[in-house]
């Protein structure tokens, strides 16, 4: 890939329903993977192919996040100041929701790398087994959403109270 791209002409934007399908994650120990996917985050398997992969999904969907060893078996963690993905975002329906993730990270032992209040959502970010960042969040409704001046997003990184999120478990 060259270092730099060519001109291009501005183009139309992309369909407005275009959605994010689903992310395949190389993982380096199928079982593992699941352990934090399946048994700590609660997705559904779906498929297995083998030790080799897995697709699992939310409510019986083919697969929103799919697990392979194809080309990372036994591998490491990427080093950091490298490319590839910085997260995967998991939206939760609503603020309960989230906080039963919440619930279910701590009861697990599961690390935390933070959580914030973005204005236009409210997340939490960790890492999965492989290393990958994990975003779980959920979105405030557009009418809530901060706005400057001139009725663009004002998106802000604020400390998001965990106590009062877990509060919301029930």
């Amino acid at each position: 890939m060259p270092d730099t791209l060519p001109e291009r002409p501005v183009r139309a934007a992309i369909h407005p329903d275009v959605r994010i399908g689903h992310v395949h994650l190389k993982v380096a120990d199928l079982d593992r993977a699941l352990a934090f996917w399946r048994d700590v985050i609660g997705l559904e398997e779906q498929q297995r192919y083998g030790d080799q992969a897995v697709f699992l999904s939310a409510g019986g969907y083919h697969h929103h996040i799919a697990l392979n060893t194809w080309e990372s078996k036994g591998g490491a963690w990427p080093p950091p100041g490298t490319t590839g993905l910085f997260h995967v975002a998991l939206v939760y329906p609503d603020r309960r929701a989230l906080a039963g993730a919440l619930k279910r990270l701590l009861d697990a032992g599961w690390p935390l790398e933070g959580a914030s209040d973005h204005g236009v959502s409210e997340a939490i970010y960790l890492r999965d087994a492989d290393g990958n960042g994990v975003e779980l969040y959920r979105d405030r409704a557009p009418e809530d959403w901060p706005r400057d001046a001139a009725g663009g997003l004002a998106m802000v990184t604020r400390r998001l109270d965990l106590g009062a999120l877990l509060a919301e478990a029930g």
